[in-house]
């Protein structure tokens, strides 16, 4: 009859942005564990607050399925030597099947007899498994970071002060770092107690007694419930930043949504500041009014019961003012700096061994912008900005503020230089030439921003290609594809024909002409390959089909971003399910005249040698479309450029059909092979068709 598994991992409190990941982990490996042996189950639900994590398999079968089943293995030529005996790949084979040699069987597939193994056994009951396998799937638990305690060698996230194992009613026997696994749990730190647990499907009403919420997703809905019912009876906008909320959910076992205030005088600080100050420091969820001005009012939650919130608030308000009154402090001195002896502190601050300086990157910065202001055509006051900006759009870095909030870069910058008398482009563009900051923020909204931001993440790349510090894996200490991808999407924000190769030139260049010396042909294939899956990534986020991805890529990884992205939707129009017939022939002419022009290196063709008409008219034809494909391309209509390259479908057709390329006349072969390359050159640009699927 089937029972539920109840596992609980009782522990010191666990930092709070590791618990999803550990849950998560603990249910997989539960699921997996389940099915790798055989035993049935409804389902796997999980658990999990600051001090602990649960699973709970909900009607596990009470032993495994039996097993039977014919396995084939290798043929008889290769199971028997030519005495008729056993080889070594047949006795592996069954030994590998838990069968003697003398038990496998022949049989014929396909006119080829192989050699069956009949596998069977009979299942385990599910109670004789669980002490070992609940011990390996506690102890295989991986943490970002973890420790040991004691004398005992396991290591993990914090040490283990309880564990509960239940089959049904019986408790399954395991000693874990000297803690023997039982039936009690404990509730709240401080408003609860320990608390037995009869049987599984008991564990989240018994903790609920005791003032736990075992239910992530019913904590969460406490918490939004609490922070919503206020926000509804005093008319407040509650700014609730998701990754806040998560963490918070993991502080707290008993959350109570409460309010607090603070002096209305703080409010003379940059909103920014106070926001993160409270969301930082205290975790606390800032309150602003309809317009989106901060109020002096907090929200936060606390692990306990609304017993003497009064207390609490005012415990809160009391730590709260501290922190304020650093800010302010800070705020005040920072305002004294003066942005010349600023910068004269950056020419101390070490960017990187190898690389120099803050100040060394910023002029570096500063020569990348000034020709990228150059090569987009900016106008002069633009180019005025990028230049000034680029210049001073670090000196924040060495602010009272920035040092105890390095989230603040930038956003301290664009305040204090228009409080130090700076356009207001410019102080704008200080704060923007960091974004996009994450995945879901903006690219930056003003040029001036768009080219210094591009100008400081490419030169933060080709510096750190050039020292040997590339992306591997999930290792990138630097950031690096944040801040490609960063480039990729502000390149498409503000449309800038801008070709990656030409980008890559420009940064080192700039490195070049100060001492970078090592192998700059191979530092930008890297960079190529590099930010050929960040545009990949793109393409993929806007829904463009592998295949498509894969032709327009061909064409070079490092052209212009915007036209690939142009390119990747109108071929995949053209591919559709409903277009793809009728392209059908456009695709396999191009191909068929690509692979054959990839036999010529010339592209000189002499009509006087063409000896049928459907050459002339192919050269004709190419000379019409290769006009009105050029033009299509530097506008950046490509759909009109495919629709361009398909008229060439039928002259290729009548072309393939009357003449031989391969022709025994040299002079003739060369020529027909060149007017090919000309097709194909115009056809390479815009994709690589032989990747299109079918």
């Amino acid at each position: 009859m089937p029972k539920d598994l109840l596992l609980e991992i009782g522990l010191e409190e666990v930092p709070a942005r590791f618990v999803r990941a550990a849950m998560e982990q603990l249910k997989d490996k539960a699921e997996k564990w389940l099915q790798s042996s055989r035993l049935a189950y409804e389902e796997v639900r999980a658990y999990a607050t600051p001090r602990r994590l649960a699973v709970l398999a909900v009607g596990v079968a009470d032993r495994q399925e039996d097993v039977n089943e014919e396995v084939k293995g290798p043929a008889r030529k290769i199971a028997l030597d030519e005495n008729g005996v056993w080889t070594k790949a047949a006795r592996g084979f069954s030994r590998s099947n838990g069968v003697e040699p003398e038990a496998l069987i022949f049989k014929e597939l396909g006119g080829v007899e192989y050699v069956y193994a009949n596998k069977s056994s009979k299942g385990v009951e599910t109670a004789a498994l669980l002490p070992e396998a609940l011990t390996a799937l506690v102890t295989s638990l991986t943490f970002p970071k973890s420790m040991r305690w004691g004398s005992y060698e396991l290591r993990y996230v914090r040490p283990i002060r309880w564990l509960v194992a239940l089959h049904g009613t019986e408790v399954v026997p395991l000693e874990i770092a000297g803690v023997a696994s039982g039936r009690i749990t404990r509730g709240h730190r401080f408003l609860g107690g320990e608390t037995e647990i009869r049987e599984p499907q008991d564990y989240v009403e018994r903790l609920r007694e005791q003032h736990v919420l075992a239910d992530v997703a019913e904590r969460e809905a406490a918490i939004v419930q609490g922070i919503r019912k206020l926000s509804e009876d005093k008319d407040w906008q509650i700014a609730v930043k998701d990754d806040l909320l998560e963490e918070v959910l993991f502080l707290v076992e008993t959350p109570t949504v409460l309010t607090g205030s603070f002096d209305p005088s703080f409010l003379d600080i940059p909103q920014e500041v106070l926001i993160t100050s409270m969301r930082e420091h205290q975790r606390y969820f800032p309150v602003l009014n309809r317009e989106g001005k901060l109020q002096p009012y907090f929200v936060t939650v606390r692990n306990g019961d609304s017993l003497s919130l009064d207390v609490v608030s005012r415990g809160n308000e009391k730590v709260l003012r501290a922190r304020l009154s650093d800010a302010k402090f800070f705020y005040e001195e920072d305002k004294k700096l003066a942005i010349p002896d600023a910068l004269a502190k950056l020419e101390n601050i070490v960017y990187h061994e190898e690389l120099g300086t803050v100040a060394d990157k910023v002029r570096r910065m500063r020569a990348v912008a000034d020709r990228l202001a150059d090569r987009l055509a900016a106008d002069d006051a633009v180019k005025a900005d990028v230049s000034r900006t680029a210049d001073i759009c670090k000196f924040d870095l060495v602010s009272q503020m920035v040092y105890e909030f390095p989230e603040l870069q930038g956003i301290m910058g664009e305040d204090y230089a228009r409080k130090a008398g700076e356009r207001e482009a410019v102080a704008r563009a200080i704060n923007e030439h960091y974004s996009p900051r994450n995945a879901g923020d903006r690219p930056p909204a003003s040029p001036v921003g768009a080219i210094v931001g591009i100008a400081d993440k490419i030169d933060t790349i080709a510096g750190c290609f050039s020292i040997g510090i590339v992306p591997t894996g999930s290792q990138d200490p630097y950031a690096l594809r944040r801040q490609a991808a960063g480039i990729v999407s502000t390149l498409l924000e503000h449309e800038f024909e801008l070709p990656l190769a030409e980008l890559f030139d420009i940064a080192l260049d700039v490195l070049a002409a100060r001492g970078l010396k090592r192998d700059i042909a191979g530092i930008r294939k890297d960079m190529q390959e590099f930010f050929a899956l960040r545009v990949k990534n793109v393409l993929t986020e806007q829904g463009i089909r592998y295949d498509v991805i894969d032709a327009v890529l061909g064409t070079g990884a490092a052209g212009d971003v915007r036209k690939t992205l142009l390119r990747a939707h109108a071929l995949q129009k053209q591919t559709a399910e409903d277009r793809k017939e009728a392209f059908r022939p456009v695709a396999e002419a191009i191909n068929r005249v690509c692979n054959l022009a990839a036999k010529s290196d010339s592209r000189r063709v002499d009509p006087a040698l063409f000896s049928d008409p459907s050459e002339g008219e192919l050269h004709v034809a190419w000379r019409n479309v290769h006009g009105k494909y050029a033009a299509a391309i530097a506008e950046a209509r490509m759909d009109d450029a495919l629709s361009a390259l398909s008229e060439l479908s039928a002259p290729i057709a009548r072309y393939f059909e009357a003449v031989m390329v391969m022709a025994e006349d040299e002079a003739v072969r060369a020529n027909r092979l060149s007017l090919l390359g000309l097709i194909a050159d115009d056809v390479k640009s815009f994709a690589d068709f032989s990747k299109l699927a079918g």
